[in-house]
């Protein structure tokens, strides 16, 4: 089954959970994240705005402002398909852009290197208990992840777990998934 087959199950799935389980879900996925030693001991947070189906990453930023962390989201360069990930400290700090994603402001906000930051959530559509993914197709998260060091963590639905994912040379696997029902530890983390 080819990644974009696979891709189009799974959001099909997602698409059709209501939204107070999708709500009700994302907050207990991201209640589990909280809970793990990779959010407590991050100082400096790396992640994206999700848009439904996707697991709700607004919790995690109101939890992780809350417990004194800097949060970083990515400005996407169309151009070169890199991620600039900047510092935003409201939701005020972003702009909507193209496909109705929420980005940084640039001149509200600073660029942040990635090796200042700790811990990045992944995000996906597919997980490979592996920690393997399959992404929306950009090809964003494949560049940027090359030379990260850090944490690599996605949080899933159960229902965006296959037990076979496509795999190229380039693709590298997040440490861990976190899902409703628990974590899945795929890689060890040389951290």
């Amino acid at each position: 089954m080819t990644k974009k087959v696979m891709r189009n199950q799974v959001l099909a799935l997602m698409n059709n959970m209501n939204r107070d389980e999708h709500k009700e879900l994302s907050l207990a996925i991201v209640n589990r994240l909280i809970q793990t030693a990779e959010f407590h001991d991050a100082e400096t947070i790396g992640l994206t705005l999700s848009r439904f189906p996707e697991v709700d990453t607004r919790p995690l930023i109101e939890a992780a402002w809350e417990a004194g962390k800097r949060v970083t989201v990515p400005k996407c360069i169309k151009e070169t398909r890199d991620m600039d990930f900047r510092l935003i400290t409201s939701y005020t700090h972003l702009e909507t852009v193209y496909m109705d994603l929420l980005e940084p402001i640039v001149v509200e906000t600073v660029a942040v290197e990635k090796d200042s930051i700790d811990l990045q959530i992944v995000p996906g559509v597919v997980f490979s208990n592996e920690g393997y993914r399959i992404g929306f197709g950009g090809g964003y998260y494949d560049r940027y992840l090359a030379d990260y060091n850090g944490h690599r963590l996605s949080l899933a639905f159960d229902c965006q777990i296959n037990g076979l994912v496509p795999v190229k040379s380039h693709d590298i696997p997040v440490h861990k998934i976190i899902t409703v029902t628990g974590e899945i530890v795929c890689q060890e983390n040389e951290v």
